[in-house]
């Protein structure tokens, strides 16, 4: 042990430390300043960032020992509290930058050592400055944290008011359309939202520490569990493995009927069999966690191991075993088939185009990875608190195999530090859950960054061959697609993905003629989990890769080729699945972003150099609203003395739920006059909140926003008096009136068939994008330089959240075109090496419009957004590059060496 005298945020502290400890442990463990973040553990992160004697460092990496005696520590607390917070602070929440907000901390710190440092720098230097100091952010795309640098910067030289950063309530008094900030941004930016990691910390005494036993092989039969050397280890409680488990031991279902594989294929912990690399075997329970990870090391697993399929061709091979005995590899199959077959009318057309393109597995990459706890409450129900984002559908596919009745079985959702979707699907939570049962004592499981990228789930890669045609006027004709889903070996949701591929690839333009077919198949490598804007990304790297094409092969620029074929109003133009879309607002968007796309051709013609080339490219995208078919939400209003709570299970990943169920409320509120600080938000909670859907698809401001109006709207009628005017509480009670009400929405959409065919969604969004990047041809590698959207979501409900869900898919689309992957498995298991994108990555040119129609069966006219930015921003970029270069990539991501083998071709064919 080591006694060191530190100054805390201005504070002398004499500590008793372990030498070995890293600096942003103890900040944490031992000074509970728990708004420094650490979760990655090796620096690539920034989240822990804090200031040593004013030198920016950061903290999980330096080991306590190496600190002089009386160093003068910076954490957040130190910065700004909510009551008073600092400029950079203010002017982040004034910009929208807190999404999730687990980096916001490490970027205050940041910043505020930057500004230190220089005060008046350039936005390339805030931006130099964040990627040195690996500040990373998967939320916001970085823009919105350099406006705010900016916006701090010049308060603090006193060339702005402090008072411009802050909100100004309109006249009207209406927060719906506005910039109005989200309730959590303040606790985001100055590290006092505690997250899954935070209310560890806080855990009773005798709360156990849970670590896995994962698998090293991605595919074996296990023959024994010997367990009795962990279980001397010092501190261990127990050791569970299948055999402790009550029930079936198994996580599924919700799978579609004509689905052939097992429905409940995922054990909980593996027993008879590994089905992929990181699988959970057992678990140690301990009183520490150095202790559960040190008895994890002493479990013997004995494996047969049995040859690994990687990718949906291998595991399709005739000598392949099946994954599942009993169950075929391939075992679901989504057939397409709309108007007249097209294979003879592409055999004869003039124009016709045809490509292999596959799109990679592509890791989520949160800051925070996945912690959760559990514990039986006053009711004697398990208690599980997790990042869920479908607390009822979760409670539903894991009660089964933990052996527990539903009513005695309650999810929270923590606040998340980002899923992106990986959520969707459960993770820890019926681990954590059966560590609970088999203990009877609390439970912590805390992944380290290597077991959340290893165990959670990643973006299934699609393997398609795809053939389009058109006439010699340039109208498409026709349509073929075969495609493969590599799902990884459990089947959940596999068959809803292959739906969304036979449902987006070719989507946005009039295609008359179309034939397709999707296969899920099983493999050993990660299973697929869903992830933003979930199928849609692997179908338009194929359909938008090919109309570019196309519009080359026919000698017409890939802006007015889009706009001849694009979903207009009265030509009876229908979906691939043959739903007439609600609204035509494509002709619009292409109106508003055709000046963009003429500057950026004359842009890339005057810059481009044969050493640096700069291209321009297209591509369209479009999204639905909610889950495919039937699709409803429920929540519960009820009014208080001081104004109104609303109870809703609008989950978080950090897209803003938050500013989601309060905008809404507050606009369908309106005649009462209240103050958006008189709308109590209660959320994500099974015993006090009722059931509205998973946070998926874009679905929750539509669904559970259309449960919130129908709710207010029942308690504003239930308040009313006579004369018009409204009763006051204090009325309601004396006249016995109900102060809850129970909101209801509930969609009639048809899930398509087993011909494609349905209209799956009430409500869809459309986006078309442009990239402008620039290829170093002697490296092959790119950057984006300046991007553009377009996008119609209906009615904004807050700008703020609007800017940042798009600016963060832009730099996740980025990040999909370019570097990340998670194929290797001996590599690619950190952030930078799964590809993150850094501030230097993404532009800091993103221009964003709008075109606003209203949707008839949205609130207020609001269709979702979340997805919309992600569904073919990383095609504009390959477009771009094929512009700029001549080489089309069709296997991402567009790694350098692929480019340049691209560029060298292309040059020895010349």
């Amino acid at each position: 042990m080591l006694k060191k005298t530190l100054t805390i945020n201005g504070i002398a502290k004499t500590l008793v430390v372990d030498p070995d400890t890293s600096l942003g442990d103890v900040l944490r463990k031992q000074l509970y300043l728990t708004g420094t973040k650490v979760y990655c553990g090796d620096g690539h992160c920034g989240a822990c960032n804090v200031m040593v004697d004013g030198k920016l460092v950061i903290s999980c990496m330096m080991k306590i020992a190496d600190l002089r005696d009386e160093a003068e520590i910076t954490t957040v607390e130190g910065i700004g509290t909510p009551a008073k917070l600092d400029p950079v602070q203010l002017a982040l929440v004034a910009v929208g930058a807190p999404q999730c907000g687990f980096c916001m901390p490490g970027f205050v710190v940041s910043a505020k050592a930057l500004l230190k440092r220089n005060p008046d720098p350039t936005r390339e230097q805030v931006r130099s400055w964040f990627t040195r100091h690996h500040n990373a952010c998967r939320c916001n795309g970085y823009k919105p944290i350099v406006d705010a640098v900016m916006a701090a910067a010049a308060v603090e030289r006193g060339e702005r008011d402090i008072s411009e950063l802050e909100f100004t309530m309109p006249a009207d008094g209406r927060i719906w359309g506005t910039s109005y900030p989200r309730p959590t941004a303040i606790a985001k930016v100055t590290g006092t939202l505690d997250y899954g990691q935070d209310l560890g910390l806080r855990l009773p005494a005798g709360t156990l520490h849970v670590a896995m036993v994962q698998a090293k092989v991605s595919h074996a039969r296990i023959n024994g569990i010997d367990t009795a050397a962990a279980e001397q280890m010092p501190g261990v409680a127990k050791v569970v493995t299948a055999r402790d488990i009550k029930g079936t031991n198994a996580i599924g279902g919700l799978n579609d009927p004509n689905n052939l594989g097992s429905t409940w294929d995922r054990p909980i912990l593996c027993d008879t069999k590994v089905f992929q690399f990181g699988d959970a075997i057992a678990l140690v329970c301990a009183d520490t966690a150095e202790q559960a990870r040190a008895a994890a090391e002493k479990v013997v697993v004995d494996l047969e191991e049995l040859p690994a399929y990687l990718s949906a061709p291998a595991a399709m091979a005739e000598d392949a075993l099946e994954i599942h005995p009993g169950y075929p590899n391939v075992y679901f199959t989504q057939r397409l088939l709309k108007g007249e077959d097209p294979k003879p009318l592409l055999d004869q057309a003039p124009h016709v185009v045809q490509g292999d393109f596959y799109l990679q597995r592509q890791p989520h990459l949160t800051i925070e990875g996945d912690v959760g706890f559990a514990y039986f409450d006053e009711e004697d129900r398990l208690t599980i608190h997790s990042k869920s984002i479908f607390l009822y559908g979760h409670a539903l596919m894991i009660a089964p195999g933990l052996g527990v009745e539903m009513d005695k079985l309650r999810l929270v959702q923590n606040p998340a530090g980002g899923t992106f979707g990986y959520k969707f699907s459960p993770t820890l939570e019926a681990l954590v859950g059966a560590a609970t049962m088999a203990t009877g004592r609390p439970c912590y499981l805390e992944y380290d960054y290597y077991q959340s990228i290893t165990y959670t789930g990643k973006r299934s890669p699609f393997w398609m061959n795809v053939r389009l045609g058109a006439d010699a006027d340039g109208r498409l004709i026709g349509m073929e697609s075969d495609f493969l889903v590599d799902h990884g070996p459990y089947s959940e949701f596999g068959d809803l993905l292959t739906k969304r591929g036979v449902q987006f690839i070719g989507a946005g333009y009039d295609i008359p003629n179309i034939r397709g077919r999707g296969r899920t198949v099983a493999t050993n490598h990660a299973f697929g989990s869903a992830f933003r804007a979930y199928g849609s990304p692997q179908s338009f790297l194929a359909s938008e890769s090919l109309v570019d094409d196309l519009a080359e092969k026919l000698g017409i620029d890939p802006f007015e080729f889009r706009l001849k074929n694009v979903y207009r109003a009265g030509t009876g133009v229908t979906t691939p699945n043959g739903q007439e879309p609600e609204v035509f607002p494509y002709p619009e968007i292409f109106d508003v972003m055709r000046p963009h796309y003429e500057t950026a051709k004359a842009r890339a013609a005057e810059q481009s150099t044969p050493e640096v080339k700069k291209g321009v490219g297209l591509a369209l995208g479009i999204y639905g609203c909610g889950l495919d078919g039937v699709d409803g939400a429920e929540v519960h209003i009820e009014l208080t003395p001081t104004g109104v709570t609303v109870y809703d299970n609008w989950h978080d990943h950090g897209q803003g739920a938050d500013i989601g169920t309060l905008g809404t409320a507050h606009e369908a509120l309106l005649p009462l006059g209240l103050a958006p600080t008189q709308i109590k938000l209660v959320m994500n909670d099974m015993a006090v909140t009722p059931n509205g859907g998973p946070a998926g698809g874009s679905r929750s401001q539509v669904m559970i926003g259309q449960a919130i109006k129908d709710g207010c709207e029942k308690l504003i009628d239930a308040m009313r008096r006579p004369d018009g005017t409204f009763r006051s509480y204090d009325e309601m009670v004396a006249e016995g009136l109900d102060l809850t009400y129970v909101g209801k929405y509930a969609t009639t959409n048809k899930d398509i068939d087993t011909e494609g065919q349905g209209d799956p969604f009430t409500i869809y969004m459309y986006t078309l994008f442009l990239a402008e990047v620039a290829v170093d041809t002697r490296t092959g590698k790119t950057t984006v330089e300046h991007f553009t959207a377009v996008t119609d979501i209906g009615r904004i409900n807050n700008k703020l959240v609007v800017d940042g869900q798009m600016y963060g898919g832009i730099a996740q689309g980025i990040g999909l075109a370019l570097s990340e992957d998670f194929e290797d498995l001996e590599v690619h298991t950190n952030l930078r090496d799964c590809g993150l994108p850094y501030a230097k990555d993404i532009p800091d040119d993103i221009q964003l419009f709008y075109v606003q129609t209203p949707r008839e069966l949205g609130p207020f006219g609001a269709a979702g957004v979340g997805e919309a930015p992600l569904t073919a921003s990383h095609v504009a970029v390959v477009n771009g590059i094929k512009n700029a270069t001549g080489v089309r990539i069709t296997h991402l991501p567009a790694l350098p060496e692929k480019v340049l083998a691209g560029i060298r071709q292309l040059a020895a064919e010349s």
